[in-house]
């Protein structure tokens, strides 16, 4: 049988752990040669069995994605090999600090913003190209519900959600003529170790697991899948649009 996905190159970044881990693997299930970016060789290597357990395949790319030449060198690598990107998973993130804005340090500030936000700009200028030669496109940025919450003490991670939102909306309305379709995932708290960081006192099983989200994204990764410019919502089940502004 065909699986949905086949032919299909998918880049999932913060691939060795929790979603981004799930999510490389779902892809892999249907079918897609998956390009697996993180910090965690480790992980990575994990990941490499469990695809190939799969029956799929894999290229690894230890990569930090602060190192904007280093996704230039993988977007020219990918054009070299496979002439074109179909999947684009923006999953990396990290919660940095918990504390008051006045007593942020700089440094932790710019390291929140960017990942979680300059990095994907990154991958959109880098891998534009490659996803427009794409038959059918799929982008996917992991957000969450920080952006609007706006939690006291979670001021960075909140306006880093936040910026990847309006980049991720500012993509589609881009691309709404091509083949591209961009969209954003919430999944909400979930089983990983960054939640495990940021609520220490939560009880983990309690919470879904990485694979129950992942199993929402897929279908947001299929050629079939035409909606642009929405964000899935986990735990209201089902895909939403923005508010418009007032």
């Amino acid at each position: 049988m065909t699986k949905p996905l086949s032919s299909r190159i998918a880049l999932v970044t913060g691939a060795s752990r929790g979603i981004g881990y799930a999510t490389a693997l779902a892809l892999a299930h249907a079918g897609a040669h998956i390009v697996a970016t993180a910090r965690t060789v480790g992980g990575l290597e994990e990941l490499d069995d469990a695809i190939k357990s799969a029956g799929s395949t894999a290229t690894l790319v230890p990569l930090d994605l602060r190192d904007h030449e280093g996704i230039a060198r993988l977007a020219t690598a990918l054009d070299e090999r496979y002439h074109k990107l179909d999947i684009l998973i923006g999953n990396a993130g990290i919660g940095g600090p918990s504390s008051p804005l006045d007593h942020v340090q700089p440094k932790d500030w710019d390291e929140v913003l960017a990942v979680n936000v300059t990095a994907n700009w990154q991958l959109i200028r880098y891998f534009n190209p490659l996803l427009q030669k794409s038959d059918a496109a799929r982008v996917v940025f992991v957000t969450s519900g920080a952006s609007a919450l706006a939690r006291a003490y979670r001021g960075p991670y909140s306006a880093s959600k936040a910026a990847i939102e309006a980049l991720a909306r500012t993509y589609a309305a881009e691309n709404a003529s091509t083949n591209v379709r961009v969209n954003l995932h919430s999944p909400g708290p979930t089983r990983t170790r960054l939640r495990a960081t940021v609520m220490p006192s939560e009880n983990p099983m309690t919470l879904p697991t990485a694979e129950d989200v992942a199993a929402t994204i897929l279908p947001l990764c299929l050629p079939s899948f035409q909606d642009t410019g929405k964000f899935y919502d986990f735990r209201a089940g089902k895909l939403m649009s923005f508010r418009a502004p007032a």
